[in-house]
């Protein structure tokens, strides 16, 4: 889900009916009345909106090339980008600056890589889809201590697994890239593994400036011009860590979260773990790298959270609809204790502290809130801001 601002219209990417392969993008007004309706091909990614014009942009697949179209808030086809990449390659993830895209390549198939000795690739494209640059990553060998093997070379003994070449490669399933003053961040994971290593380039001309370790990433955040939260989960590893503008850790706490960041950089969210039964908090992450622990949350699935201006956070966990303040004290705004669905959207505030997420085939619309409108931190919900686009640009 992405809007313009909090009067909406409110755009939702989904499949196509019981068509898996084809993506419906509708757009609603904040009553949940639907305005119109546009047919993609190809499986439904984010849509992104511009902050410049308000329109909504989206990727997808058509005839044997990958594009990124442009519709305006009447349903109108704006433009259509077809970005200049070599035939093997797919698209599979892409962020809107001004009226350029930066965009992610994978080699032989949407989300995946079968490597052939060719990095997956990052990239900026004028509104002609011309290349302004082009730069390789390096994911050919990885390695981390709590990745294990056993095996007729160990003896059959579960030991500490060598450092290995990934045979198959995808992007980063939460937040590929993300783009901050003249830093972009991109992530790319071994499949089988999960392990991944997040590339830090120079906006300007694509220049690669430093590399996070390999490790299991999960859930990163814009922290503000340059900075970036990195979360780490599985394994062994339960940390967040900041890295500056050189790729540098600046500070590291000892959790990992959904992370809200605020206008005024306070840094807060569900901690996210797998383990049952839930041993997660929602937390605060101080500035000395110390954690503020706040309500035990039951359950596991959770919608990512969105932030209000007030500093309350706001998410669906366990059947219900919580807010958690910035004292971290929560209340219930809406319970469903029988509700199980397990596919989620990413929560945005409208207008008057209206909440929207979806909940499998549905989408929720709840009024009546008390909350405020959503605050302009670098990253009060998943993606970003309200347009669901990664990216803060430098004022």
């Amino acid at each position: 889900m992405a809007a313009h601002d909090p009067s909406g219209p409110l755009y939702v990417a989904s499949y196509r009916g019981r068509d898996l392969l084809g993506t419906m993008l509708t757009a609603l007004d904040v009553s949940g009345q639907v305005l119109w309706q546009r047919e993609f091909e190809g499986h439904p990614g984010p849509p992104r909106v511009s902050s410049d014009t308000g329109n909504v942009w989206i990727a997808h697949r058509t005839s044997g090339r990958d594009v990124v179209c442009e519709i305006d808030a009447s349903g109108t086809l704006v433009q259509t980008i077809a970005p200049v990449h070599e035939r093997s390659e797919r698209l599979c993830a892409f962020a809107v600056l001004g009226q350029r895209v930066i965009t992610a390549w994978l080699r032989v198939g949407r989300g995946r890589l079968a490597l052939a000795g060719r990095a997956p690739r990052i990239a900026l494209h004028n509104n002609d889809g011309g290349i302004c640059w082009s730069t390789p990553t390096a994911l050919d060998k990885i390695s981390y201590p709590g990745v294990v093997e056993a095996g007729v070379d160990t003896g059959w003994e579960v030991r500490p697994k060598r450092s290995w070449a990934p045979t198959s490669i995808r992007a980063h399933r939460r937040t590929p890239i993300m783009v901050t003053g003249d830093r972009v961040a991109a992530t790319f994971e071994d499949d089988p593994s999960g392990i991944a290593v997040t590339f830090f380039l120079d906006s300007r001309d694509g220049r690669l400036v430093a590399a996070t370790p390999p490790g299991p990433t999960e859930h990163k955040a814009i922290l503000g011009p340059g900075q970036f939260l990195v979360g780490s989960q599985g394994y062994g590893a339960f940390s967040t860590s900041h890295y500056d503008a050189d790729g540098t850790i600046v500070r590291r706490w000892p959790t990992h979260t959904m992370p809200l960041v605020d206008s005024k950089g306070r840094i807060c969210g569900p901690e996210f773990e797998n383990v049952t039964p839930s041993r997660s908090h929602f937390v605060a992450l101080e500035p000395d790298g110390t954690t503020r622990e706040g309500p035990h949350l039951p359950g596991y699935y959770t919608s990512y959270p969105v932030l209000d201006r007030e500093g309350t956070a706001v998410f669906w966990r366990d059947g219900q609809l919580l807010a958690v303040t910035p004292e971290l004290q929560a209340r219930e705004l809406l319970a469903s204790p029988d509700d199980r669905r397990k596919v989620m959207s990413r929560t945005v505030l409208l207008e008057r502290g209206q909440v929207a997420f979806a909940l499998d085939d549905e989408l929720l619309l709840v009024s009546d809130t008390g909350l405020s409108t959503m605050d302009d931190g670098p990253w009060p919900c998943a993606d970003g801001g309200l347009h669901g686009n990664p990216v803060l640009q430098a004022e």
